[in-house]
């Protein structure tokens, strides 16, 4: 991977070719780590003739970064703040999918404090829900199964009471190199679902999941 840093009003251009970007700027080691996952990957695709392209845009995502110095607002902090990269957009890329997940998370942070204020009051809850680790081989399936799972479990009376949810999928490698699969949700429901008879407790979340 190689970096440039490009000096506030454009004066001058340092390239960075014999240095890592954590060296510069550590809060920036995550460029490194996935960038690093990105080259096993791109070597599995590599094995195979029909995934040659993939593996050769994988090779080139985010080859050269080039970033702007920027200064924080309030302490006045000096930090890279990135202007120009090439991404492959490949499915399974890490360097991509990380990116991704940024984005998602940076949309919803946006859009939290005007839910906020739309529904006062609303509470929120952290719901994780898994299946058993499966063969690397069958995840395809694993995952079809919990989508329909989850689509099944929201029609549920146990759900009524959820205005509204944000789900995302994660899938881990375990030990034995099997997947594991799980989702993790967050509920918002009102004040109310706390009170009395409404409140779901997780030992009736396992019960609703597992049927």
């Amino acid at each position: 991977m190689h970096f440039c840093t490009c000096k506030e009003h454009n004066t001058g251009r340092l390239r960075h070719q014999d240095s890592s970007l954590s060296d510069l700027s550590p809060r920036d080691k995550p460029w490194e780590v996935h960038r690093a996952q990105a080259q096993d990957v791109q070597a599995i695709y590599g094995e195979a003739r029909e995934f040659e392209r993939l593996a050769e845009r994988i090779g080139k995502c985010s080859g050269v970064l080039r970033f702007s110095e920027a200064h924080d607002p309030e302490t006045g902090e000096a930090r890279l703040k990135l202007k120009e990269a090439q991404f492959c957009r490949v499915r399974h890329c890490p360097v991509c999918q990380w990116r991704r997940s940024l984005m998602w998370q940076a949309r919803f942070y946006q859009a939290l404090p005007g839910l906020i204020e739309a529904h006062t009051g609303a509470r929120w809850l952290f719901l994780t829900l898994t299946v058993r680790n499966c063969p690397v081989g069958d995840l395809r399936a694993t995952l079809k199964a919990m989508n329909d799972s989850w689509r099944r479990m929201v029609l549920r009376p146990e759900f009524k009471l959820v205005k509204g949810w944000i789900r995302t999928t994660e899938v881990t490698r375990g030990k034995d190199g099997s997947a594991h699969p799980h989702f993790h949700a967050l509920l918002m429901v009102p004040p109310s679902y706390f009170r009395g008879q409404s409140y779901v407790k997780q030992a009736r979340w396992v019960e609703v999941w597992q049927s």
